[in-house]
């Protein structure tokens, strides 16, 4: 029974764009069977991050000892080219100061919890990829309030120590219960994990239905410009991630893990902010970038795993597969 549900598992994960797609557009088209769904955005996305928690092992966080360098410059990619982005990105296109913020949120969020797959699919650095996910998850309660702060603080009014307790709530409690959970009931645990995915789907999908069904009327009249300002915003990053990787000589396993990890971003993190302390049409960028990151992301693992990594990226790669 276990093995069916955890290949049905895998199954949805491999559809997750177009289940998103197909969910989203029901939304939009009956926004009012769905009223009141807003209010559960926080716990589904705890709920991610409680599974995300499980996920994560000590060995995780003893890569960053080991390629301290490929680590540092990952992050602080991370945390600096997504929200200079974003930022750029309100200056350029007309945004109303809504969307500005929506944009900037997604921006300041941490790594996305999809993004290891991709980078595994991608031959890129798989531990990598997930010490950056987890670290960059752990210090967004206090790297993410004060960049919407400093970013968002002239489109609207920002409270950083509200934006504070509420990361603390639903990303790091759940995300450090999920790591003591492995740690104290690990067959329990070892069991549930191959229904995660499923989970996952399942919240992120539930983000998107709430955001897009909460601000219909307005996602019909500002769709276009929104998902221009995604589309870029990621497609810069991955690229900028990738370049800022290679500038410093990093080799080519790790240059992908980077550059997807930067791109990629926890947007149903900034979709429960958006709606929690800001409004819906704010979070319409987070979820509209939920299935984007996806898609592109899919694509771009797709197009390097096609491409050999050289020697030394084949060596961290089977490092990091055998991590994994």
């Amino acid at each position: 029974m276990t093995s069916r549900i955890g290949a049905f598992s895998q199954l949805v994960g491999r559809w997750f764009p177009l289940i998103v797609l197909i969910a989203g557009a029901i939304a939009l088209s009956f926004p009012s069977f769905f009223a009141g769904l807003t209010s559960v955005v926080p716990w589904l996305l705890a709920v991610i991050m409680l599974g995300m928690g499980m996920t994560l092992e000590p060995r995780d966080f003893a890569y960053v000892a080991r390629r301290p360098v490929a680590f540092a410059i990952g992050v602080v990619a991370h945390f600096v080219i997504m929200p200079l982005l974003a930022w750029l990105l309100t200056l350029v296109l007309p945004l109303s100061p809504e969307l500005a913020v929506g944009v900037i949120l997604v921006g300041c969020a941490p790594s996305g919890t999809s993004s290891n797959v991709m980078v595994f699919l991608a031959k890129g650095d798989t531990a990598l990829s997930v010490a950056m996910s987890s670290v960059s998850t752990l210090v967004a309660p206090l790297v993410t309030p004060f960049l919407v702060l400093w970013l968002a603080g002239s489109y609207l009014p920002v409270d950083p120590a509200a934006l504070i307790v509420e990361i603390l709530q639903i990303v790091l409690i759940p995300v450090i219960l999920g790591f003591t959970l492995r740690r104290v009931a690990g067959s329990v645990v070892a069991k549930a994990l191959p229904v995660l995915p499923l989970i996952s789907v399942i919240g992120i999908t539930g983000v998107v239905v709430a955001v897009v069904s909460g601000s219909a009327d307005k996602l019909l009249s500002v769709g276009p410009i929104v998902v221009l300002a995604v589309v870029l915003h990621n497609l810069l990053g991955v690229a900028l991630g990738y370049v800022a990787a290679k500038v410093v000589g990093i080799d080519e396993a790790a240059r992908r893990a980077i550059a997807l990890e930067v791109g990629m971003q926890n947007s149903g993190l900034a979709a429960s902010l958006a709606s929690t302390y800001f409004s819906p049409v704010a979070a319409l960028p987070g979820a509209i970038f939920s299935v984007w990151h996806n898609i592109s992301g899919s694509l771009v693992a797709t197009y390097w795993a096609r491409r050999p990594v050289a020697v030394a990226g084949n060596q961290q790669s089977q490092t990091a597969s055998d991590e994994a």
